[in-house]
């Protein structure tokens, strides 16, 4: 039994495998318990993982400087022509980007139509108590306080997610700055990584920024209802995020893939999947092998843990998918 055991324990090879990997800040709580407690339950390999934002981890795995990486936002069909290493998408979780605000005697949950929110970050509408925010939040007292715009620094997935709703539900924002991780933004400040976003909201009085939905709820900062396309004021949740992946009848072979703005009335219109980016040719055998147990290991067992940090795991059927692709990685 102990043989058996042991045997077992080593379906990995019992090697030291320390593996690098860089990428979204988005899902990086997810990340880090999975990646501590696959080490844990298997002995000698150690993932390193960097929150250096969806930009920085694809630099980083087309300069084949980490074994792999995380991005939010998918590759485009012209990244993954450029990229010397050939890359496949592997969705790992859903989750939410929430608009979060620090307003000076405000503690109702603000609400922000599709408009507003984009004209916010566009500049047209400056100062918490405009007649279009007060439309959608009778009854609540808005203060005479100019509106501090706060984003992301660095390249990013969740700006990439944020901006391409955002770009869905404004045409003027989709003419004008359009989607991406990186954007000519209009007005603001920026911090790096969805920690810095939460912590300069936290900070100044008057500001609002977006971040995934764990930092706002670890920060304890305010989080706004949005109405979504169908026409539903909703607060972020799990369930939300949930129905909003339901709306895709047919998942991509590659996975990429776009949810925000979904339809269905209990839709949460900020979601995404966030993916692994997995090189599908590596130059190390071995830590294929542990890339692709890991890979399932993250199906079988993290998939489970998710909801725990407000996440949405994977639906049966992309799970499904998923693992069909990792049986056919090296």
């Amino acid at each position: 039994m102990i043989l058996a055991a042991a045997l077992a324990a080593c379906a990995v090879p019992c090697l030291a495998q320390h593996l690098n990997a860089a990428g979204a800040t988005f899902p990086y709580p997810i990340y880090s318990k999975w990646f501590s407690e696959y080490a844990q339950q298997h002995p000698g390999v150690e993932i390193n993982y960097q929150s250096i934002g969806s930009g920085g981890g694809i630099t980083q795995i087309m300069k084949g400087t980490v074994d792999f990486a995380a991005s939010d936002m998918p590759l485009t069909d012209g990244m993954l022509a450029q990229s010397p290493v050939k890359l496949i998408h592997i969705p790992t979780v859903l989750g939410a980007v929430v608009p979060i605000y620090n307003v000076p005697g405000v503690g109702a949950d603000l609400r922000f139509a599709p408009d507003v929110l984009a004209d916010i970050y566009l500049g047209k509408i400056s100062n918490w108590d405009d007649a279009r925010i007060a439309k959608d939040n009778p009854g609540v007292k808005l203060p005479n306080q100019e509106i501090y715009v706060v984003h992301r620094a660095d390249g990013s997935g969740t700006t990439f997610i944020f901006t391409d709703y955002l770009s869905k539900v404004s045409p003027d924002w989709k003419s004008t700055v359009g989607a991406n991780s990186a954007v000519a933004w209009p007005k603001g400040i920026g911090g790096k990584g969805n920690e810095n976003v939460a912590g300069l909201v936290r900070q100044m009085p008057g500001a609002i920024g977006y971040v995934e939905l764990i930092y706002a709820l670890q920060n304890h900062i305010p989080y706004g209802y949005v109405r979504n396309a169908a026409g539903t004021w909703l607060k972020a949740s799990i369930e939300g995020v949930t129905d909003a992946a339901a709306t895709v009848k047919s998942m991509p072979a590659d996975f990429r893939v776009s949810i925000t703005n979904a339809p269905g009335k209990d839709a949460y219109p900020i979601s995404s999947f966030t993916y692994l980016l997995i090189p599908t040719h590596p130059t190390d055998a071995t830590k294929e092998k542990v890339i692709k147990d890991f890979l399932n290991w993250m199906l079988n067992q993290g998939e489970g843990q998710v909801s725990a940090l407000d996440y949405a795991p994977l639906p049966g059927s992309v799970a499904d998918k998923v693992r069909a692709a990792v049986a056919r990685l090296p």
